[in-house]
């Protein structure tokens, strides 16, 4: 989980870089966009390895990286590893409380809106469903309608400029946008980086809405007086969409801002090629050079990660901790040493589930790398590994920590 969450950390900082260095000032609203949105999806799925490219590429040899194994034989060790186990529960249990906090905040600011639609007046407004509510607030837009001050809307005060800006929010289904990462900013409160897409992409929405707002009525000039006696009004609600969000300089600019079709395709293909390099630098598989004792089917853990279901122990990985802690016999001659160690052990499992090749890669001596084969060879078969459906070889590295009376 922690390399998952790295990864798609490390992929969204990529991404917002990229955004900020060859986007952000561009007037190609609809393509910043489809790119921001992109960009978190594209963090979330790539990291978890569903497919890999290399596979198109390279030959049959594979590699695979798997978790270390380590095995406890001292109550010393074990204290450290019942501290961890709190830690990680403590951990667990605040994330989960926080996670819990921000849904109810969530559910409470939606359900707040059908409450102000069931106590207000609604008319429809060429068609458009306008909520009249009492509330001091400048128009904003939820889901499918606009809610206005019914005293402002009826001393026409509200110019029909921003009716339209709103109308635009809602028609290009933005809420759905600021919806879904508001949502993973629930599941991701400890990632600040989805608080930064989240005003990137609201403040693209706000370029989009003036947008359709100058097309409709074609003067910019007075669309930007507006905005700026609006400026001073503080006053926003979470979730929705309104004119007063981020009314900066840069937003004033934009609607004035010439497009440049040539430097918009260089943008364009930069971006491209930035999505392409990242898919293939969390994809692809290392190619292996066969040795003359390797079959094409094996799978060894020194190179990089492919994606392979991997081998299950009966059980459970803690089943086979377990397992090899209750067999394994410290020799007397290294428990008189009064020493502590650690050995690495090698162990292939075959297609069929059972232990073969076993090797001792450091040992310490006083027979402890013949009673770690020993172990091993007592194991029962474990559900093999697959790729595509059929069974394939992997090799396990496996660390043991020893620690003699003391």
């Amino acid at each position: 989980m922690i390399t998952y969450l790295l990864k798609s950390g490390s992929l969204l900082v990529v991404f917002y870089l990229v955004y900020k260095m060859l986007l952000e000032n561009e007037k190609m609203f609809r393509f910043n966009r489809a790119y921001l949105l992109t960009s978190i999806v594209f963090s979330l799925i790539i990291p978890l390895q569903l497919f890999s490219i290399g596979a198109f590429f390279s030959t049959p040899i594979k590699t695979i990286q798997l978790d270390e194994i380590m095995i406890v034989t001292d109550k010393a060790v074990l204290n450290k590893i019942n501290y961890s186990e709190i830690l990680t529960y403590f951990l667990s249990v605040i994330y989960l409380l926080i996670t819990a906090i921000l849904i109810v905040r969530l559910i409470r600011n939606i359900y707040s809106f059908t409450i102000r639609k069931k106590r207000s007046k609604v008319e429809f407004v060429k068609g458009q469903k306008i909520v009249l509510t009492k509330d001091r607030v400048l128009p904003h837009s939820f889901w499918n309608a606009i809610f206005i001050n019914q005293e402002d809307f009826k001393n026409g005060k509200i110019p029909p400029e921003l009716i339209a800006h709103e109308k635009a929010h809602l028609e290009q289904r933005h809420t759905l946008d600021i919806l879904f990462v508001e949502v993973l900013q629930i599941l991701f409160w400890f990632n600040p980086l989805f608080a930064l897409f989240e005003k990137e992409i609201k403040l693209n929405h706000e370029f989009l809405a003036d947008e359709a707002v100058n097309k409709q009525f074609g003067e910019i000039r007075n669309y930007q007086n507006l905005l700026l006696d609006f400026a001073s009004h503080k006053s926003t609600v979470s979730l929705a969409s309104t004119i007063n969000y981020s009314i900066t300089k840069k937003r004033l600019l934009m609607m004035t801002k010439e497009e440049s079709p040539i430097k918009m395709i260089l943008k364009i293909g930069s971006v491209t090629v930035v999505f392409v390099l990242l898919l293939f630098v969390f994809n692809a598989e290392a190619v292996a050079q066969p040795s003359k004792t390797e079959n094409p089917k094996d799978l060894r853990i020194s190179d990089v990660k492919t994606t392979v279901n991997e081998p299950q122990f009966p059980g459970g990985i803690e089943k086979f901790y377990m397992f090899v802690g209750q067999n394994f016999k410290i020799p007397a001659e290294f428990d008189k040493q009064k020493i502590d160690g650690k050995i690495f052990m090698e162990f292939m499992v075959e297609k069929d589930g059972s232990l073969s090749e076993f090797k001792v890669v450091k040992d310490l001596g006083y027979g402890l790398g013949d009673e770690a084969i020993r172990v091993l060879k007592l194991s029962p078969k474990w559900i093999p590994a697959s790729e595509n459906g059929e069974a394939v070889r992997v090799m396990y590295t496996l660390p043991i920590t020893i620690q003699s009376a003391k």
